[in-house]
């Protein structure tokens, strides 16, 4: 059986996550998502990056636009705008800019070591996806398809930046609530195929939402790998306009 609502059909497993992580309502009018997040693992060692220590990140839930302050230590901020990565400073001047920088990946130095702008570009696309779900579920131009209980395959158009244009969402069957995230980190190379875990959920505001997220490789049966841990994602605050 399924929901409708007044754009899609939404699955019972869609409609399930987006009742737990607030409801409907609540996601169609929020405009922006706001957190305080740290990032580390061995996927910033591999690129010569350095991880985030607590970095204030804004996201527009409508479109792909985000902002991530300080990005660097001279406290500027990186900022995804669709198919364009920019670095602006503390007054809002543009001090570099990159139009369509997915095609650059992975090839060339990109294999060995990243710039600040690849890595505005990465950590730009990929937290606005995980920090927009479950608006993500109520889309119209990405297609959810319901493959079991609990189980969602998402096939994203190619104006929206991604991981890749298939993955794979794993809710608890009782909750709703995310708990496994699997994809190919493309720019990283078609290697990288990703188990990505939500360890633990907070509450903020009487919502709870992912606190605690590691990602691992992905073993051939779906499962994740011990290790290494490529990405650990801790969330500090989170907030919703």
């Amino acid at each position: 059986m399924t929901e409708k609502s007044e754009e899609i059909i939404i699955s019972q497993t869609a409609a399930r996550a987006i009742e737990a992580y607030g409801g409907k309502e609540i996601w169609k009018k929020t405009r922006h998502v706001e957190a305080i997040a740290s990032a580390r693992g061995l996927a910033f060692l591999l690129k010569w990056q350095p991880p985030f220590d607590h970095i204030k990140i804004k996201t527009e839930v409508g479109k792909p636009y985000i902002t991530l302050q300080p990005i660097n230590r001279s406290g500027d901020a990186g900022i995804l705008d669709g198919n364009l990565v920019r670095l602006e400073d503390s007054s809002g001047n543009i001090l570099r800019e990159r139009k369509n920088p997915r095609e650059k990946f992975p090839y060339g130095r990109r294999l060995f070591w990243w710039d600040i702008l690849d890595l505005v570009y990465f950590a730009g696309y990929a937290f606005w996806n995980y920090l927009t779900l479950p608006a993500l579920l109520l889309r119209i131009d990405i297609e959810w398809t319901e493959l079991a209980p609990g189980r969602l395959k998402a096939c994203f158009p190619s104006f929206i930046p991604t991981h890749c244009p298939e993955q794979y969402f794993s809710f608890d069957p009782m909750t709703g609530l995310l708990i496994q995230h699997d994809y190919t980190a493309e720019v990283m190379g078609g290697w990288a195929k990703a188990a990505h875990i939500i360890l633990e959920h907070e509450h903020w505001h009487d919502i709870p939402y992912p606190s605690k997220r590691r990602v691992t490789p992905r073993r051939e049966d779906g499962t994740p790998a011990w290790g290494p841990v490529l990405i650990a994602i801790d969330i500090h605050e989170w907030s919703l306009e």
